[in-house]
């Protein structure tokens, strides 16, 4: 029992919820991605079916693989799994390092003027 007379398993699970499992636990205490860098908007499309059993994936993996099977933004990915992004970019690299899923990043965009335009022009606008 602990000092407020609840069991260390009564502050674990949830009625609802189930077992409570920290973001860390899920990616084994990595913060980073071992591969890639992975954008909010970035789109990831499995590229397998059915990945089977495979060492060292988890459950979270898994579900990746199978809600991507239509092409996602690591955003809506994060969202449907109810995971921060910051665990969802290490699993995601865990997956492109496995060639399970790819991932498209945003499009840049060249031929937007300099900062020195945006400048001038609120410049002008305070000086109106």
């Amino acid at each position: 029992m602990t000092v407020s007379g609840e069991s260390a398993e009564e502050r674990w699970v949830d009625d609802n919820a189930g077992p409570v499992v920290r973001p860390y636990a899920v990616t084994r205490g990595r913060a980073r991605p071992v591969a890639g860098k992975f954008d909010l908007i970035s789109l990831v499309t499995a590229t397998r079916t059915d990945p089977g059993p495979e060492m060292g994936l988890g459950p979270e993996h898994l579900a990746i693989v199978g809600l991507c099977q239509r092409a996602l933004s690591v955003a809506e990915v994060a969202a449907h799994l109810d995971l921060p992004v910051g665990t969802i970019r290490v699993l995601l690299g865990d997956l492109v390092a496995r060639d399970m899923v790819r991932v498209r990043e945003p499009y840049a965009v060249h031929g937007l003027p300099d900062d020195s335009v945006f400048e001038a022009v609120i410049n002008g606008l305070r000086a109106l």
